[in-house]
């Protein structure tokens, strides 16, 4: 079995602040699974560490107000790409990611908000059929 998976949940350091979101549930799920890890922002050309972002109006924008939309879109392309390739069963995402959030994204004012909504990439992958799966129901 194939499982696409938020390569911060497995301990890469590729979250916006050069952390990770490493999750011990995670591996014990995918360890025996074939694994594609898969980071939308650094795929896109963004580096880590990053200033943070967030959807503001449709568009992702960084907390200074720097338009990123096109990293984002372009990361979410290069996801979908790799999934279409690879087939996985499903993909398991990082909550409330810009690119990643499932069921919900922080509201756009960098304070912490949530709102029910997706992220770039998850929206992609949901709208050409992937199953995806939220780390938190996992």
């Amino acid at each position: 079995m194939k499982v696409m998976v938020s390569a911060c949940l497995l301990g890469e350091n590729c979250k916006y602040n050069g952390g990770n979101n490493y999750n011990q549930k995670v591996l014990d799920f995918v360890k025996d699974k074939e694994v594609i890890p898969v980071c939308p922002e650094v795929m896109g050309g963004l580096a880590t560490p990053r200033v943070p972002a967030e959807i503001v109006g449709g568009r992702v924008m960084t907390k200074e107000g720097k338009d990123v939309d096109y990293e984002f879109r372009q990361g979410a392309k290069l996801v979908l790409e790799r999934a279409l390739e690879e087939k996985p069963e499903f993909v398991i995402l990082q909550s409330r990611s810009p690119s990643c959030g499932i069921k919900q994204i922080y509201d756009g004012s960098f304070t912490g908000k949530r709102i029910d909504g997706q992220g770039v990439t998850a929206k992609l992958l949901e709208e050409q059929g992937f199953q995806l799966v939220d780390v938190e129901d996992l």
